[in-house]
């Protein structure tokens, strides 16, 4: 019995995690299990998570499944552009400049800070009182 692999795209930022497959077809998008217009209801995050497609030139050319858990709205568009981006990128390695001069290639890095013992915040200590 003969099965077709689909390969899954990883993207991260913050603490957000999104899991894409990608094939050719009409250009449906849905993350989630729901249309990109649902999900990113911000029109900024959604072409934000979506930059890379007009850079690659596939805008309504493939079909996108999107799974993507953890942080906020911002956090996880964030985590689909670099999954898309890298997905890309392997689809077609032509593509990479392009995507790597726009940026979109790069794991953006920045996390919360944890708490320290002893501090209100992760570095913010407790306000002094003179009286």
């Amino acid at each position: 019995m003969a099965t077709t692999q689909t390969k899954t795209y990883l993207g991260r930022r913050k603490t957000s995690v999104a899991r894409l497959q990608m094939e050719n077809g009409q250009g449906s998008i849905t993350v989630n299990g729901k249309p990109i217009e649902d999900y990113f209801t911000v029109p900024r995050m959604r072409i934000h998570a979506i930059e890379g497609l007009k850079l690659a030139g596939k805008e309504g050319a493939l079909n996108i499944k999107v799974n993507v858990r953890g942080g906020g709205i911002s956090s996880q568009s964030g985590a689909v552009r670099l999954a898309l981006a890298r997905a890309l990128q392997s689809d077609n390695p032509q593509v990479r400049d392009p995507l790597k001069k726009a940026g979109l290639l790069t794991r953006d890095p920045r996390m919360v800070e944890r708490k320290k013992y002893g501090l209100r915040k992760a570095r913010r200590g407790t306000q002094f009182s003179k009286r």
